[in-house]
């Protein structure tokens, strides 16, 4: 079968340059929030999926979803620090930070607005199992004190969070020495201070968690097993990577749907304005489509000739919407995380997997709104067109 050329398709689509734009634009909109929706979920699940190390492992309360749910006592945590295949550093000490992890209500800068900021107590042991994180201002907190350093998004979006300034909570004023960069990951959206005084402050006696690493990654299974096996511990262990991933699911997953949802409702209205578009167009060029014919191009070439005139209306509609999605990436953002019900920080990222959904995305819009009037198109009689021209 002989097929139209391309060139005579996009010739079509820039004759009609206008309502091309137009109905690409309406197209672009959807695009853009698609690809956005998905820009939100994989960044957040990014966030969270690198504040864990691989070679990093968690230990809470068994049925605890979250650090903030959990509780260990300090007997339990020695015991797990006593296990064996736990690394060391060059002092010879166990790599295990015991750590307690409470929320803390703090206005935003700018609206006044309270949200909830994750505090964590941890040690100089828990920095270096936190190879990421660098400070970028000021210092660490000095053990023993009330000194406080704060994740570079809580220092910028929250108010005395700044390094020089002073947070009051837990019934004590508490100083910010430092600022951190913990490289986009979920940290940058903690306040980090000495794990004794933090319980003290709080009035706690158990910590939330115990993170430790591992001599090698290979002996996770036997150390997981030694700590459920033991009736004085009811805890349970997890890679570290894993824990934060599964932290991202229930928001991730949620906002995933929601916006995939709310795309194929807006895709309706795109998908009927490009069927409109085509309708239009065939009709303008009846006299053309018979002379088509006349020249022996068959009805599924004319078939294929419209539907890839819609198609291509739709590829360029979600490079557009693509294009003004990839700036946002640009863009810090803040919300809620569903499991920990603190303030979550992270930035829109753009895989090429992203990309591939999108543009298959609109070129499934760019079908179902051209196949109809392609296939009237089709239908059409040479001697009817011929002298309707």
């Amino acid at each position: 079968m002989k097929a139209i050329p391309l060139s005579y398709i996009a010739r079509n689509l820039w004759v009609r340059r206008v309502t091309t734009l137009l109905t690409a634009g309406g197209m672009a909109l959807v695009i853009y929030v698609f690809a956005t929706v998905l820009m939100m979920s994989e960044g957040i699940r990014n966030t969270l999926v690198a504040t864990g190390q691989a070679d990093n492992v968690i230990v809470l309360r068994k049925g605890a979803g979250a650090e903030i749910n959990s509780g260990i006592a300090r007997s339990q945590a020695a015991i797990v620090e006593s296990l064996p295949g736990i690394a060391t550093d060059g002092q010879g000490r166990p790599l295990v930070s015991k750590e307690p992890v409470v929320l803390n209500n703090l206005p935003k800068r700018g609206s006044g607005k309270p949200s909830n900021v994750t505090v964590r107590g941890t040690s100089e042991l828990g920095l270096q199992l936190r190879p990421g994180v660098r400070m970028l201002e000021g210092r660490m907190f000095r053990a023993g004190s009330s000194e406080i350093v704060t994740g570079r998004s809580v220092a910028q979006g929250f108010q005395g969070a700044a390094l020089g300034e002073t947070l009051r909570f837990a019934g004590r004023d508490w100083t910010v020495v430092g600022v951190f960069d913990a490289g986009g990951s979920g940290f940058d959206s903690e306040i980090w201070g000495d794990a004794e005084q933090m319980l003290q402050a709080f009035r706690r006696d158990a910590f939330s968690s115990v993170v430790f690493r591992l001599q090698d990654t290979s002996q996770f299974e036997a150390l997981k097993a030694a700590i459920e096996a033991d009736p004085r511990l009811q805890l349970e262990a997890k890679p570290e990577v894993r824990f934060y991933a599964e932290q991202s699911e229930a928001l991730a997953t949620f906002i995933s749907i929601l916006g995939t949802s709310l795309s194929v409702i807006f895709s309706i209205g795109a998908i009927v304005g490009a069927m409109i578009t085509m309708f239009a167009a065939v009709a303008q060029r009846i006299g053309e489509i018979g002379t088509l014919r006349a020249l022996g191009f068959r009805r599924g070439a004319v078939l294929l000739a419209f539907l890839g005139e819609s198609m291509l209306l739709s590829l360029v509609g979600g490079l557009i919407g693509l294009g003004a999605a990839a700036l946002m990436q640009t863009v810090n953002i803040s919300t809620t995380n569903f499991q920990t019900f603190a303030e979550l920080a992270f930035q829109f990222k753009l895989t090429p997997a992203i990309v591939w959904k999108t543009l298959l995305f609109a070129l499934f819009m760019g079908f179902v709104g051209g196949f109809i009037p392609a296939w009237r198109a089709a239908r059409l009689k040479i001697v009817d067109c011929l002298r309707e021209a």
